[in-house]
This record gives C-alpha cells, sequence and structure tokens, in this order.
C-alpha cells in the first residue's frame, strides 16, 4: 500500500470527477478517497464505478451535504484508521493540478505540513477574475497582520499533512468551514511548533460545475481570524506579566520554496 492518500471530497462534481481522479492516478505513487455528500446528481454513484475500476480508488460516502471541513475530517479519520502516512487535499474541480503532488510530497521529510501556495514567487492563478485575486490577497494579508504569521496562502487548500501533524493538532475538535477551515488547520500547526512548508502552484479556475464559495464563508473567516488574533494577544499579555516572558513567535516554524531555475 502506498503511504499517501489524496482525499477528494465531492457535492455534485460528476463532470469533473472522472478526469481528476484520471490525473491523479497517472501521476501515481497515491491512493484516492473520494468522500462523497449524497450527490443527488450521481456523483457517488460514478466514485463506485471508479473504485471497482480502480484499487487505488476508495469511496466514503456521507448522509448529506455537511461541508468541505466536515467531509476532510472524515476524510483524515479514515485515511489515519487505513494506516496512511500522508493525507492529501485536493478539490475535485481541478483548480489542484495533480501534476503539482510529486513537488509538495518531496517536501514532506522536512515538514509536517506542506501548502500549494498561489502567492509566492512561482505561483499563480488562471481565469480568476479580479474581485477573486483581490478577495484572496487582501484575506491572506489580514491573516498574516493580524496573526503573525509568515505564510503567503493560509486560505490555500491544497495541502499535505503527515498524519501524526493531524494528531498533534488535534482535528477532531475543529468546526470551522470552507477557507477558515484550511486557516483553522494551519493556526493549530503553527502554535504546536509544527513545521509548515509553502511550495508554489497554478490554482486553475474551474472549468465545469458551480463553485461552492459564498459569502457566509468569507465572513466567517474573517471573524474567526479576529477572535483568534485577540486571543493570541491576550494570552501573550499574561504571559508577560506573570512570567515575564514572551510567547514564541509562530513565523519560526514556516519556510517557502521556490521552483528550480
Amino acid at each position: 500500500m502506498t503511504p499517501v492518500l489524496t482525499i477528494i471530497p465531492t457535492y455534485n462534481e460528476i463532470e469533473n470527477l472522472g478526469p481528476i481522479v484520471d490525473r491523479v492516478l497517472a501521476v501515481g505513487g497515491t491512493d484516492v478517497l473520494v468522500v462523497d455528500d449524497g450527490s443527488p446528481d450521481g456523483t457517488g454513484e460514478l466514485a463506485d464505478r471508479l473504485a471497482l475500476r480502480h484499487e487505488a480508488v476508495h469511496v466514503l460516502h456521507r448522509s448529506g451535504k455537511d461541508g468541505l471541513g466536515r467531509a476532510y475530517l472524515d476524510g483524515f479519520a479514515w485515511g489515519r484508521a487505513h494506516g496512511y502516512a500522508y493525507l492529501v487535499e485536493m478539490d475535485a474541480d481541478g483548480s489542484h493540478q495533480p501534476e503539482a503532488l510529486p513537488a509538495l510530497l518531496a517536501e514532506t521529510p522536512t515538514a509536517d505540513v506542506v501548502l500549494g501556495s498561489r502567492w509566492i514567487p512561482g505561483g499563480r492563478v488562471r481565469n480568476w477574475p479580479l474581485h477573486r485575486r483581490l478577495l484572496s490577497r487582501g484575506g491572506n494579508l489580514y491573516a498574516r497582520l493580524a496573526l503573525g504569521i509568515d505564510v503567503r496562502d493560509a486560505t490555500g487548500g491544497y495541502r499535505v499533512f503527515r498524519a501524526d501533524a493531524l494528531d498533534a493538532i488535534g482535528v477532531d475538535d475543529v468546526a470551522s468551514q470552507g477557507y477558515c477551515f484550511q486557516l483553522d488547520l494551519l493556526w493549530r500547526a503553527l502554535q504546536r511548533g509544527l513545521r509548515v512548508s509553502e511550495v508554489p502552484i497554478t490554482f486553475v479556475e474551474r472549468e465545469r460545475g458551480v463553485s461552492k464559495m459564498s459569502g457566509a464563508i468569507v465572513r466567517e473567516s474573517l471573524a474567526n481570524v479576529t477572535r483568534w488574533a485577540v486571543r493570541r494577544r491576550l494570552t501573550g499579555l499574561r504571559t508577560m506579566l506573570t512570567t515575564g516572558r514572551r510567547l514564541p513567535s509562530v513565523r519560526a516554524h514556516t519556510r517557502r520554496v521556490a521552483l528550480p531555475s
């Protein structure tokens, strides 16, 4: 069994699932777990057919739409229970290119969490309108300044986690969704001193299907980042008053990877 499991959550992704699974399998070196939320368009049934065709493909059916964060958490639990050492987050819509996965996995010997980054040198986005670029860059800038982290793409969803890193993060009580789910896991990882690497990727906007992004997800992210930042500052103040020491910086645990020239 390969030690790598790529988790692909789906809800009404019948047009995208077959091509993305084929591309992942063509890259090799990973099994695939499709986590389907009872898609009414037949995505779950297609996933079952793919699993019958390919030994490396597995399916986890959930009874209904319960959010991206919960889908990943259930996928993590399935992967950890089946002994995988590395767990990959990947969207079903083709925005995360499977061909970049070897570059992300190459960082795992020295990193606990590897982020596919759109906003470091070598990273880019394709087919995004200006307002989406501004929203992503602005949200990441706010998270970086509010939390004091040295991560350029804290909201991206193309990631690799070591299984023992998920144990250290304590994922069982994470309730965030969407962008905020990604921020939540990263913030927990940095606070626990885990090593985080950013690898440049090209993010491609979906060509088929409907985006799941919503204003509610953005508002949740902003509210939670603000709450975490205030809590961090209050904890730091209490630590300084009681011990005379500052909280350790979370910046020291991150590094950015350059593409080979």
